[in-house]
């Protein structure tokens, strides 16, 4: 089986050149091309003919296929459909700010978290991504776009810490020097909640952003929108989120998604403030968008204005996400496996 350079770290790619018997230094010149988008080992121009023939018998270099591509007529948000190699294929969205360039890239083909109100795990879970199928959904998007990417969020199809080895060498590809040379603080993780990884997370990644998928303020309605909550639920979820921000330094990010009749009462919004009252967080507050085989669906923006006005009232940070490539179905929520191509 050929080796997935595009997964290892720099060091790791250094041994593997030494263990086809060339000198260790030519992996940082293989580092580098694989980081300006280049797939086949004969572009390699400064490499010698004997290493790249030897490297295309021994290795290959991850390339995802755009299968499809959407512009958003409202905002110029973009989604991709790749293709992977096992069959299945992941969706994708690069996004535009004032801040700069965003790419919402996938952990998994589909989710086994089963959120209730979500089109990702619709058709169940399928596949890990590798760190190479990760990296590259970056740097495919950045080649198609010709721009570059200046923050990544974990927040496409799958859960990242479902995935939790892959994601850190992710994460670490892409910040290092060699490869994207990303800051830490410019990298967002999303989670539904498990956790352990949670608690690793702080350990491994403090300076990474963490956003949690709240969307309840109890665990009656949580348990129902969120599966994961029966296993962790909300008081151990928010205890875990506190050991989190003493131990970073950083606040976390709750991601609270208002559903019509669910989740969207004053009832509900001073529940969800006295819940995050002492907690050094910030709210995101997402009107849902709309996933045609669901059956939630989402408020107007005067209700999200008034539940973000109860949130503020008492004392929490939170603002309402501006939507973004939901025409496309590329908004929040609205990414989905497509298990063929």
């Amino acid at each position: 089986m050929k080796a997935d350079i595009k997964s290892m770290t720099p060091e790791e790619l250094g041994l593997f050149i030494e263990s086809i018997g060339q000198k260790k230094y030519r992996a940082k010149q293989i580092f580098q091309w694989m980081y300006k988008g280049i797939y086949q080992f004969e572009e390699m121009t400064n490499l010698s003919k004997e290493l790249r023939e030897k490297l295309e018998e021994v290795a290959f270099i991850e390339k995802l296929e755009i299968k499809r591509f959407q512009k958003s007529k409202k905002d110029g948000t973009r989604k991709y459909l790749f293709a992977l190699r096992s069959g299945h294929a992941i969706e994708s969205v690069f996004l535009k700010y004032n801040f700069g360039n965003t790419v919402c890239i996938s952990s998994q083909a589909g989710c086994r978290m089963n959120c209730s109100f979500c089109a990702s795990a619709m058709t169940g879970f399928e596949d890990n991504l590798s760190p190479g199928e990760m990296v590259d959904q970056i740097l495919a998007i950045e080649s198609d776009t010709g721009e570059k990417v200046g923050n990544v969020v974990v927040m496409g199809t799958g859960e990242p810490f479902d995935n939790y080895e892959n994601l850190c060498r992710f994460i670490d590809l892409i910040h290092t020097k060699e490869g994207l040379n990303l800051s830490m603080r410019a990298i967002t993780v999303s989670t539904c909640g498990i956790v352990p990884k949670i608690e690793a997370f702080g350990q491994d990644y403090p300076q990474v952003n963490l956003a949690v998928s709240l969307h309840a303020p109890n665990n009656e309605i949580r348990n129902e929108l969120v599966p994961i909550n029966k296993k962790y639920p909300m008081n151990l979820l928010l205890e875990t989120c506190v050991k989190h921000t003493k131990r970073t330094g950083r606040r976390v990010t709750f991601e609270y998604a208002l559903i019509r009749g669910v989740n969207d009462k004053k009832s509900h919004g001073e529940e969800l403030a006295a819940r995050l009252a002492s907690m050094l967080c910030h709210v995101n507050l997402i009107p849902l968008n709309t996933v045609d085989e669901r059956e939630f669906k989402g408020v107007e923006r005067k209700g999200a204005e008034e539940f973000l006005a109860i949130l503020q009232r008492k004392g929490i940070q939170a603002t309402i996400r501006r939507e973004m490539g939901s025409d496309i179905d590329a908004a929040c929520g609205q990414l989905r496996l497509q298990s063929k191509v």
